[in-house]
């Protein structure tokens, strides 16, 4: 998966963190390639999305990074992981998903998405539907980390 497919979700997640949550110090890292299928934080939105190559997307928050999203979205502070907060989570991975998918329809790349659905607990495993590989973006601010990945497999 080339640059052309991993920067509109780069860029959403930024867009959708300044704009929806009011944060403006969210710090992309190097994406990399994930081989394992365990979590890297507290809670994961997940996504499917099905057109030029079908596949999940996933955004994984730890405990503390999405308590301080959230809080910022409600206007009040959040102090545990409940449905409330796992509710805006499907909500972001939502967002973040359909602000990339505009991105990539732009350049021609067309994908439709499912409902989002939302994993919580610690540790937890999420397996991808497709066998493409798992590309995971890295973020952090300053209350703590999540991970974005992107997993596509073209239609043969």
């Amino acid at each position: 998966m080339d640059a052309e497919m991993i920067n509109p979700f780069i860029k959403a997640t930024m867009n959708v963190l300044e704009t929806m949550a009011f944060v403006k110090s969210t710090k992309a890292g190097k994406p990399f390639l994930k081989k394992d299928n365990v979590a890297r934080g507290d809670v994961t939105g997940v996504i499917g999305v099905t057109g030029e190559a079908n596949g999940t997307i996933y955004v994984t928050f730890e405990e503390g990074s999405i308590l301080k999203i959230v809080s910022n979205m409600f206007g009040e502070e959040m102090k545990e992981l409940d449905s409330e907060v796992a509710d805006a989570v499907g909500e972001l991975t939502n967002m973040i998903s359909g602000q990339a998918r505009r991105e990539l329809e732009s350049i021609g790349k067309v994908f439709e998405a499912a409902i989002p659905s939302v994993i919580t607990g610690k540790n937890h495993c999420i397996a991808h539907i497709t066998k493409g590989p798992q590309i995971a973006i890295p973020f952090s601010i300053e209350e703590g980390n999540f991970l974005i990945e992107v997993c596509l497999e073209k239609q043969s």
